[in-house]
């Protein structure tokens, strides 16, 4: 299973990569695994400002649909406008093409709350 160790996760199985205060938010690996073929994505909260923990949206696969939900508080910029027509990306290529959403945090404070790597493959593979 991958997992990047520079990106941070939550316990929901999103990942995040911060950069001068932006973030790009994905699932990971483990959450596509367990999802199975993705088919549809339905993010409708760009321009929104959400709170750590909110729904951003929600990915449907074939066996079910889960919803999505923001590692840290803050306005969602930018949709990948490559998953409109290939939302398999994320099966794909999960940490790269695969990316969900870019947000400006608003509470940088949250980002010491999330989990590095190490920890977060203990939680998925103990």
């Amino acid at each position: 299973m991958n997992i990047p160790a520079n990106l941070l996760y939550t316990k929901d199985h999103e990942w995040i990569s911060v950069e001068e205060g932006i973030g790009i938010i994905g699932v990971t690996d483990f959450a596509q695994r367990e999802l199975g073929d993705i088919i549809f994505l339905e993010i409708e909260t760009v321009g929104e400002t959400l709170k750590k923990g909110e729904t951003f949206g929600t990915v449907e696969a074939v066996k079910t649909v889960s919803d999505l939900f923001m590692p840290v508080s803050g306005e969602v910029l930018e949709l990948n406008p490559e998953l409109e027509n290939s939302p398999a990306l994320i099966n794909s290529d999960p940490y790269g093409k695969g990316w969900i959403i870019k947000v400006k945090i608003t509470d940088p404070a949250e980002v010491s709350d999330l989990i590095p790597a190490e920890k977060y493959k203990n939680l998925v593979a103990p």
